[in-house]
């Protein structure tokens, strides 16, 4: 098989500034690359694809999600936050054997490619062994999606006579094994970065240790932060005067940061993701999107829990615009007396934040998230003809607001095609489904055995 392949008649949007989209154009793929973007290109050897009634597009970067909880779908579409921390992270998560962790990010993954996303970042705190965090990153590895794998810490109630989890700092042997060992290039297709609990969730010593740690093996620390209570309320500014927050720290959510705080992230270069659906669900506050902005700064959007509601990034990047142009509007009509005009947030603005900004994140920007000559060809062609995007002519508006993951029709990742003609190409799929359905069955019926009331609706 030839390892050029030639994209032809394409609508392509590159969401690159100095890379043209175009209304008509080709896209050559060499030795997993993006060769070249032009108008009637030709390339001997190639394989062609016929892209003629297609949108041309960068593969989507779901910046935060908990891939591990794909077999527990359907479970929190109702739950306030208290269901979930409860029965999710202090009694599902409890159940789950290695082999769990392993068909779920599996089949997590797969959702992922099969819905037009070639990155993900598995926000992975359900590994209470090592065996635990090698079943996710098997699953990973054997779906063929672009991960970053951050390695995070369970959540359990302590047993008698055990420190909380928040007094415990991230294992650094665990770490150094992972990181030394299968994770060690950050050059390949799954990376690693960490999972920490962070301010609202450590104490000082334990931040600060987290922080120092993933500064020493150079690695993007991810957090959690969505609520005002915190554990240790000055370890972001302590942290700073220590050199310990810049552009690999990044923050997930962050609705209830304080003035202060988000000045000193955003001053010493810190990052954010936003998931607005599972905030809005679960009342973390206004979406840190507007504040973000106004400072001048920047944000990737995630899925976030799988058990609550569909990981479909054009739904994310749809509904994190929405309420952005609603908090947008109203702050600027209490302000003036008027709506804006002209509209201030754009499809465009949805879009990067669902490629490039995601990448850019997680220190993947000068490798992905944009179709750019050079870069590694993550690229997604969604079917531009389907009813429900049939007469779109603006095409950024067609992605971001008619596109949904059953229009997506072929899929590549660094150059090796995961989805054609709308069809998966995964070997035995149906026999990965059913080991997903008869794990999520397990655990859910292990759980309610010793817990009979415990609060699922």
């Amino acid at each position: 098989m030839s390892n050029r392949t030639l994209i032809k008649s394409g609508r392509i949007v590159t969401v690159d500034p100095a890379v043209p989209d175009l209304e008509k154009g080709d896209v050559l793929v060499d030795n997993g690359r993006i060769a070249a973007i032009g108008a009637h290109l030709t390339a001997d050897n190639a394989e062609v694809i016929d892209a003629a009634s297609m949108i041309v597009m960068p593969g989507l970067v779901n910046a935060h999600i908990h891939t591990w909880q794909t077999g527990l779908r359907g479970l929190a579409g109702d739950w306030a936050g208290i269901n979930y921390f409860r029965a999710m992270h202090a009694g599902l998560a409890t159940f789950f054997r290695p082999e769990d962790i392993y068909i779920a990010n599996l089949v997590g993954a797969l959702n992922q490619i099969n819905s037009g996303t070639t990155t993900l970042v598995d926000w992975h705190h359900n590994n209470p062994t090592p065996a635990h965090s090698d079943a996710a990153v098997d699953g990973l590895l054997e779906s063929g999606i672009r991960a970053v794998f951050l390695h995070g810490s369970p959540k359990p109630d302590p047993k008698p006579g055990q420190r909380p989890y928040s007094e415990i700092p991230m294992p650094r042997a665990e770490v150094e094994r992972i990181r030394k060992g299968r994770l060690s290039s950050d050059d390949a297709l799954v990376t690693m970065g960490l999972a920490i609990l962070g301010p609202q969730m450590a104490v000082d010593n334990v931040c600060l240790t987290d922080f120092a740690l993933a500064r020493e093996f150079d690695l993007v620390a991810s957090l959690h932060h969505s609520g005002p209570k915190m554990l240790a309320p000055e370890a972001y500014a302590t942290a700073a005067r220590e050199g310990l927050i810049g552009p690999k720290l990044n923050i997930v959510h962050g609705n209830a940061l304080t003035n202060r705080d988000l000045d000193v992230l955003i001053g010493n270069g810190a990052t954010f993701c936003v998931t607005t659906e599972v905030e809005m669900q679960m009342v973390y506050g206004e979406p840190l999107s507007g504040r973000v902005r106004e400072k001048g700064g920047w944000f990737g959007v995630g899925s976030d829990i799988e058990s609550a509601y569909g990981a479909d990034m054009f739904n994310v990047m749809r509904m994190t615009l929405q309420a952005e142009r609603h908090m947008a509007g109203e702050r600027h009509r209490a302000k003036t007396g008027e709506v804006p005009f002209p509209i201030s947030v754009t499809t465009r603005d949805a879009l990067r934040w669902g490629t490039i900004d995601g990448a850019r994140m997680m220190h993947l920007d000068k490798r992905i998230g944009s179709l750019t000559p050079g870069k590694a060809a993550d690229i997604v062609l969604l079917r531009a003809t389907d009813l429900n995007m049939l007469a779109a002519s603006n095409t950024t508006h067609a992605i971001v607001m008619y596109a949904n993951p059953g229009n997506v029709d072929t899929v590549m990742i660094g150059g090796k095609v995961m989805k054609r003609d709308g069809k998966p190409l995964t070997p035995n799929l149906a026999a990965k489904a059913a080991e997903l359905l008869r794990s999520g069955e397990r655990i859910q019926r292990e759980f309610r055995a010793v817990s009979p009331t415990a609060s699922f609706a």
